[in-house]
């Protein structure tokens, strides 16, 4: 065994699960309360379930039943029967990004900015390993985040704390991405430092690499362009700007790709019909047509996008719906809540969701979040055309071809070699912190991206062999549509590397990291400077890249706009 532990007696809980009629319910989600891990039901609704406890708690969760939270006994088999849930009875719980083991209610939170809306985050804290050396958390391929900060500091405001997610922002610029071996879904690296902002520390690098499908072997897709035509799409930076978007889209469809248009502004309708990617003039015009009115019926428009969908359907194909949006549904259904309902009965159709949001003013941010996080999809942000180019061309993969579904990475560490840890990022919603039945839902990943996650340790005293391990990955994960879970492990080495000596990317990422501890005024920081940041960065960037060279930029407008402008020395007073 990888750590020592106590030996306790271990005790087996069985049973199965069915609905009201009688019949067996595969795949349901199982939460084992003494350990807090997830289990699934197998393909006859049977389970089998290791507890070092007599009696245990065990809550069952399955999209459109009610939930069920029982007393389970060791030496008895149960069956548990799940009620099927009538339109809002059973609201969706909140779900946790992150869990340590540890979590509170307290944190640092901050208000919404001006009409838009973010969810209120709790930043992670330092995690006793001894105590609680498991730590699991969610990853996705979202990157709104960036994008979104940049518009505020581009527009020289001052850019709200639970805007920032750090993870999103490390992962727009797709850092470290090293093709997996052989024909394997994933590569797993990691990588361990020293810590910039605390002497005391070290950092440690996950990353994990998605394998890039052959665009040639991609199989058809079939698309529903769900798109906001509401009055408040009426400005630059929204419906002219996701037209232009959409514009550079159509350019790589293949023949065997499908396309449809559903709008919504004051009433929803078919704009296009299923239009096969050989007709792209076709298409192009009828976005070109596109025109902004009206109010915003957001329930029924996903309604009808996913209907569509669903009569295009393309078995073993790709089926998505990109819904772009300022996310301002005034009409229906609205509320985070009320959406999470609505999405989480639509995706069980099989079709994945990507949310495209742009906007300033009335951004509800939190919305596109919970439709994503719900709907099996994604999430961008965009504020301008290169990054519509990025996120619909040059990324195109990595935002449309998942490889992976519910994808969430297990880290237990060694508390002989770690003494406390701090996930840095992946910050969990408050009110999922506070909801004692949350758990985690894992993300999606797409193919070709590379999905860093860091740690802030704190090592332990004893000195240990450097072939004993640091800590324990195992990564769970479906395939896309299969709801069978995999598993795939892997031990964290010491490979030490002092942080001058870093990879480059690496480097970066913990500018970025810092970046955005910094934006969020983290008490982990201590008295990190912007000008400590920017040097980071001006280390190891590629300048000869657009993004990262922006990045540089991004840094320095930042510092005046949260320091004031530089003076200027006397040297260079004289001069002038």
């Amino acid at each position: 065994m990888l750590f020592a532990c106590i030996a306790k007696g271990q005790y087996y809980l069985r049973g199965e699960v069915k609905d009201d009629k009688g019949n067996t319910l595969q795949n349901v989600k199982i939460f084992q309360h003494s350990t807090r891990s997830m289990y699934q039901t197998g393909p006859w609704g049977s389970f089998g379930i290791k507890s070092l406890l007599r009696t245990d708690s065990l809550t069952f969760t399955l999209d459109g039943y009610e939930t069920s939270s029982q007393s389970f006994s060791h030496n008895q088999w149960q069956t548990v029967v799940l009620k099927a849930s009538t339109v809002n009875s059973n609201k969706s719980k909140p779900r946790l990004i992150s869990f340590s083991g540890n979590e509170t209610n307290e944190g640092r939170f901050s208000s919404a900015f001006d009409n838009e809306t973010y969810f209120k985050l709790v930043e992670n804290d330092f995690v006793p390993a001894l105590q609680y050396p498991k730590n699991s958390f969610s990853l996705n391929v979202n990157k709104a985040s960036y994008s979104n900060v940049r518009r505020f500091i581009n527009m020289q405001s001052k850019v709200p704390a639970d805007a920032v997610k750090i993870e999103e922002m490390v992962n727009y610029f797709n850092l470290f991405y090293h093709k997996p071996y052989n024909n394997d879904l994933f590569n797993i690296e990691t990588q361990l430092s020293s810590c910039p902002w605390n002497p005391n520390g070290q950092l440690l690098f996950l990353n994990v690499s998605a394998r890039k499908l052959d665009l040639s072997k991609i199989p058809p897709a079939n698309l529903v362009f769900l798109i906001d035509v509401s009055g408040s799409m009426d400005m630059p930076n929204r419906l002219p700007l996701l037209k232009a978007a959409f514009q550079l889209f159509v350019r790589n469809l293949r023949p065997i790709d499908q396309v449809s248009i559903v709008v919504y502004g004051g009433s929803v309708g078919v704009w296009l019909e299923p239009t096969s990617g050989i007709y792209k003039d076709s298409i192009a015009r009828s976005i070109e047509q596109l025109t902004a009115s009206g109010d915003t019926p957001g329930e029924s428009a996903i309604r009808a996008a996913y209907n569509l969908a669903r009569k295009t359907y393309i078995a073993n194909g790709v089926n998505r719906v990109i819904l772009a949006t300022d996310g301002d549904f005034n009409v229906g259904e609205k509320s985070e809540e009320a959406l999470e309902e609505l999405i989480t009965l639509q995706k069980q159709s099989g079709v994945y969701l990507t949310c495209l949001g742009v906007g300033m003013g009335n951004f509800k941010d939190s919305k596109l979040q919970t439709l994503a996080k719900k709907g099996n999809g994604n999430y961008a942000y965009i504020d301008d055309i290169m990054e519509a180019e990025k996120v619909l061309v040059q990324e195109i993969t990595q935002t449309f071809y998942a490889v992976a579904d519910d994808v969430v990475m297990n880290v237990e560490f060694n508390p002989l070699w770690v003494k406390q840890y701090r996930l840095i990022g992946f910050d969990n919603r408050r009110d999922a912190v506070t909801d004692p039945s949350s758990y985690i839902e894992g993300g999606e990943i797409g193919s070709g991206s590379s999905t860093l996650a860091m740690f802030e340790l704190i090592p332990a005293n004893q000195a240990l062999a450097d072939s004993q391990h640091i800590a324990l990955i195992k990564l769970r994960y479906s395939l896309c549509n299969n709801p069978d879970v995999e598993y795939l492990s892997y031990p964290v080495n010491n490979n030490f590397e002092t942080f001058n000596r870093l990879n480059n990317e690496l480097k970066l990422a913990t500018s970025i990291a810092m970046f955005g501890m910094q934006l969020r005024n983290s008490k982990y920081l201590g008295s990190t400077s912007w000008q400590m940041i920017y040097d980071v960065a001006l280390q190891s960037a590629n300048t000869s890249n657009f993004l990262q060279n922006e990045y540089l930029s991004l840094i320095q407008k930042a510092d005046e706009l949260y320091n004031g402008p530089k003076k200027k020395s006397r040297k260079n007073k004289k001069k002038d």
